[in-house]
């Protein structure tokens, strides 16, 4: 039997503990068999839990979802503690470092009145603390584990710091048109079409930043409006008494269609 303290609330040092407990021997084998690659996924979908929180508005809901991520804040660094490298208070100490350095605004004697100065700020002291010389090596510095589209967003970005960014939308849109041109070329040739996808998803996120929409909300948008036609199309079928297998897709589409268009009031 473990000598565990029962509270009527815990804090974030009570789950440090915890975790250090369910680590230890004795503990529980499941905890004390992972590492930061079998547990990797869980921490990606607990941030992306977090972010469905904030959508839905809920302080609840955003309260335990950020305790996921606690959780798996802390049980890295159980691993790294373990293993002799480091520990929780060496990460805090990093990231508090790291937030004095990067706000010399607030912490000496530097100043910055504006937002966009601190933003400016912010980049030109990152890319010291990081020791980027190059542009390039902005660029290489955008986490490849990012989702595509902004990855994308993100190379864009910092690409077009460096000067290298289309004039206006009218030029963006036609790289887009072209690259639509190659990609039709490469299926019509049944080749390199992975590469001329790429290509126009790439060109495609250059049209979102224009307009400065992000291109994952966007892509979310037309998920979400997808599903709501595609349901009724579905009950449109069922409601003929019909399956959609046994409807040929020109059939379908005219559902479709018909979803697509404005309902009117009768």
């Amino acid at each position: 039997m473990i000598n565990f303290e029962y509270k009527p609330s815990y804090s974030v040092e009570d789950l440090r503990e915890i975790v250090r407990i369910l680590r230890a021997p004795g503990g529980c084998p499941w905890d004390i068999e992972q590492t930061h690659e079998s547990i990797r996924r869980n921490f990606i979908e607990e941030a992306y839990e977090v972010a469905e929180a904030i959508d839905e508005g809920s302080p609840d809901h955003l309260r335990e979802e950020l305790g996921d991520v606690l959780l798996q804040v802390l049980f890295h660094a159980s691993i790294e503690e373990d293993a002799g490298r480091f520990n929780l208070d060496d990460v805090a100490d990093g990231i508090c470092k790291k937030l004095i350095f990067r706000h010399p605004h607030v912490f000496s004697q530097d100043s910055a009145d504006t937002v966009d100065q601190v933003l400016v700020n912010w980049e030109e002291l990152k890319r010291r603390e990081k020791g980027q010389a190059t542009h390039t090596d902005t660029l290489n510095s955008v986490a490849r584990s990012l989702p595509g589209l902004w990855r994308a967003e993100k190379l864009q970005a910092k690409a077009a710091k460096a000067g290298f960014e289309w004039p206006n939308v009218g030029a963006a849109m036609d790289k887009l048109e072209e690259e639509l041109g190659e990609l039709q070329e490469a299926i019509a040739q049944n080749s390199n079409i992975k590469e001329e996808l790429g290509d126009l998803l790439f060109a495609a996120v250059k049209i979102a930043r224009f307009f400065h929409i992000d291109p994952e909300e966007a892509l979310e948008g037309t998920c979400e409006k997808f599903i709501r036609r595609f349901s009724g199309v579905e009950a449109a079928v069922t409601a003929q008494g019909r399956s959609m297998g046994d409807l040929p897709v020109d059939e379908l589409m005219v559902l479709w269609n018909r979803e697509k268009s404005p309902k009117t009031e009768e």
